[in-house]
């Protein structure tokens, strides 16, 4: 029985599938198997998968009729014989030591349920320069603890750079398929259920970001969708550690940013205000300056300002009156 199953979905994936199966074939880590899943490719992609499957046995070829990456990986997850299981996209590249740095991660960490690592960005740093300020962002976040406070930032984990016991997924659960980013939710819905997550610190994938890419062209996985998902978990860790629970104030006054936060109330989160620089906002929920923040004793403050080059002066702002993040404060977007 191999030590590591790979499980590596595809669409229409033939520009980029042979680097992506030649990346995981030459790994410096040899006991794994490979499952490729076709998800209804129409380019040829299918094909030159039973090639690699009759030149190397450690890969073995499945079909998904349902369309979706969600319905594609589960299935070849379902077939992993491994007690551990790596997930990959057709479009990237695994870094020869990738599965060594992992396996052995979990190997002499038995209280950890999954690990990921850093990417390389494979991209117009200047076209996709959002994406790219994400990468940086998410490539800081190492320990179980960095992930865990800033997991309602952004998805604190690049889904194929993530390796994971088959337990844990047996036990939490897998991927689940709807109208959401169905990786961002699987880390919320496990950190929420108390697995523990960290990174190998050192670049382990080459995430490139192709014109094509879902995240790019799926609703799923549209900034709304984010925080749909997001709300939800959001809520169950305010029922937990908010003190003022189930009243907070909003840092950011924007339209945009007004919707988001509303999609907290559903979950009976009340918002008692509003924070913002701009006090001529017509809006109709009470609107306080920065510089006039609530007492720190008696309430709780969600950052939903996406602006990262702001965010640190945030943050020491609210230290400076009294606010500690996770506390009595969290960053949100």
């Amino acid at each position: 029985m191999p030590q590591v199953t790979v499980v590596l979905p595809f669409f229409n994936a033939a520009a980029t599938l042979e680097l992506a199966m030649d990346s995981i074939a030459q790994q410096t880590f040899r006991d794994f198997e490979c499952m490729l899943v076709d998800n209804n490719s129409t380019d040829g992609s299918l094909e030159i998968a039973a090639k690699r499957t009759q030149e190397d046995a450690r890969f073995n070829l499945m079909q998904e009729a349902r369309q979706g990456v969600t319905y594609a990986t589960n299935l070849g997850s379902s077939h992993a014989q491994s007690p551990y299981i790596a997930r990959m996209d057709a479009d990237d590249f695994a870094y020869p030591q990738r599965l060594e740095r992992q396996f052995e991660f979990l190997e002499n960490h038995p209280d950890y349920g999954a690990v990921a690592g850093l990417a390389a960005f494979g991209g117009d740093a200047q076209s996709a320069a959002g994406i790219r300020r994400f990468v940086d962002w998410n490539n800081s976040l190492i320990t179980y603890e960095d992930i865990l406070i800033n997991r309602f930032v952004e998805s604190p984990i690049i889904n194929p750079t993530a390796m994971w016991r088959k337990s844990t997924e047996e036990v939490m659960g897998s991927y689940r398929h709807g109208n959401f980013p169905e990786d961002y939710e699987l880390w919320l819905r496990w950190l929420e259920q108390g697995v523990k997550i960290a990174k190998v610190p050192e670049v382990l994938l080459q995430w490139n970001d192709p014109p094509a890419r879902l995240t790019r062209n799926d609703e799923r996985y549209s900034f709304d969708a984010f925080y749909r998902t997001k709300a939800e978990y959001l809520s169950l860790w305010l029922i937990k550690n908010n003190s003022q629970h189930p009243e907070v104030y909003i840092w950011g006054a924007s339209r945009r940013i007004r919707k988001r936060a509303q999609m907290l109330e559903q979950y009976q989160i009340e918002i008692n205000g509003y924070i913002d620089i701009n006090l001529r906002r017509k809006i109709s929920e009470p609107l306080i300056h920065y510089e006039n923040l609530p007492n720190p004793n008696k309430s709780f403050i969600l950052v939903y300002m996406p602006h990262h080059d702001i965010k640190q002066e945030i943050k020491q702002h609210l230290n400076a009156h009294g606010f500690i993040e996770g506390v009595n404060c969290l960053f949100a977007a």
